[in-house]
């Protein structure tokens, strides 16, 4: 029986609050740059969704060839796409050197909200006497409503838009359970090159949270209230943190098995050695918090590493008040003092693309030789009890990194990444 072949991750990209491009969000993370911000969109309306974490100077223009498919692309397809192109760019990897029907797309994506704006006609259109009418909103849509305006709108159109654009003919997927959306991704990639399906993946993630129409949809319960100063308004893990920060986003990682990245010269950025994939109900706090540590010590297992052969880990925290003590007593219970990093500090919650954006962070932090500490970190929570990175940058110590993800449907994952 063959062994299974090991797999490499060779590019990354990214297209979120504090960089587009490897370069700029790793020197952001250096920076300790926030890109958390006061909202234009929300500035002189009484509404709680006064502050978030925007992607800016994002033109879609630069990756997104041909230009025409922007007409049938959302911002999250838009941002999808391009971190896709960064990651392909950043592996060198060109449609030349590998057969297009041995390399796939798997992208974790959110449901899509359109901005209450394009319905504007609609809704007018289905007026009468001053009430609305539902039996007109068929007749009107088919009307005001542009003819390709579902393609728009479709969670599974980012993986078939890169899919097409490099000429991926392989397995092509999208994954819709939320935050942890990016890392199912990840696994399900690697399990296509472990069954020798294909030899070369683009796995990634890409959502915004700052539409109004999602933002209405979640509600304020969750989020920081920060308002006067934005930038320390996401503090995972700290004691004066008061919710989460919605931001958007977008990050994809090339993989590829080992043997075709040797056949073709390729740079290998990392390996992914482990991986663990687990389920508990959220309303339950001791399920969820079995849940990742079961995770865990999958993903320990499965790379044949012990504790303290992890360098850093990235946590999933948000800033929470009750949900980052779970992962925090997860993580001391499985993994001691290893530690602790937290990269939604810096960007803010991402959605389904916060999974591959951290999980980016951290591969650089192993390609660099530091991992960046957790913004924001002024006060000890005890509830918490996790050796956070903060003040400055940590040395790596080890040469594996674990990375953890959460989604509030109870998907709970983790993966091992190691640099050689």
């Amino acid at each position: 029986m063959n062994s299974r072949p090991n797999i490499v991750i060779t590019g990354v990209g990214v297209a979120c609050p504090i960089g587009i491009g490897r370069e700029p969000f790793w020197e952001s993370l250096c920076a300790k740059r926030s890109g958390v911000e006061q909202l234009s969109t929300f500035a002189d309306a009484d509404v709680p969704f006064r502050i978030g974490a925007p992607v800016n100077d994002f033109e879609p223009k630069r990756y997104v060839k041909p230009r025409k498919s922007l007409k049938v692309m959302s911002r999250e397809i838009q941002l999808g796409y391009s971190a896709a192109t960064l990651a392909m760019q950043d592996a060198a990897l060109t449609t030349d050197q590998v057969d297009p029907n041995r390399i796939g797309v798997v992208y974790g994506s959110e449901m899509l909200y359109c901005d209450p704006t394009e319905l504007v006609r609609v809704c007018q259109r289905c007026i009468s006497d001053g009430k609305f009418d539902f039996s007109k909103w068929g007749s009107a849509a088919i009307s005001e409503l542009y003819p390709l305006w579902m393609l728009l709108y479709l969670p599974n159109m980012t993986a078939c838009h890169v899919g097409i654009s490099q000429d991926a003919r392989g397995p092509n997927n999208t994954i819709c359970l939320g935050d942890a959306s990016g890392f199912l991704a990840v696994i399900e990639a690697a399990s296509a090159i472990e069954r020798g399906r294909v030899d070369a993946m683009i796995a990634g993630g890409s959502s915004s949270r700052l539409g109004l129409t999602p933002l209405t949809y979640r509600g304020d319960v969750d989020i920081s209230h920060r308002f006067d100063a934005p930038e320390a308004a996401s503090r995972p893990f700290d004691a004066e943190r008061d919710g989460l920060v919605n931001g958007e986003g977008a990050g994809a990682i090339v993989l590829e098995s080992e043997q075709h990245a040797q056949a073709r010269g390729a740079k290998v950025l990392a390996r992914l050695t482990g991986w663990g994939n687990t389920f508990g109900r959220t309303d339950q706090p001791q399920m969820h918090q079995e849940a990742i540590e079961r995770s865990i010590c999958q993903a320990l297992q499965r790379a044949s590493l012990q504790p303290s052969a992890i360098g850093h880990i990235s946590a999933s925290a948000a800033g929470l008040v009750d949900e980052d003590p779970i992962e925090a007593r997860a993580i001391q219970q499985q993994m001691g003092d290893v530690p602790v990093t937290a990269p939604k500090s810096f960007f803010g919650h991402l959605g389904a693309s916060s999974s591959i954006v951290e999980l980016v962070a951290s591969l650089l932090a192993l390609v660099h030789g530091e991992v960046p500490p957790i913004l924001n970190f002024e006060s000890a929570d005890p509830r918490c009890p996790v050796q956070v990175i903060q003040g400055s940058a940590m040395p790596v110590q080890q040469s594996s990194a674990l990375a953890l993800s959460q989604s509030t449907t109870g998907q709970t994952v983790a993966l091992v990444v190691q640099r050689d």
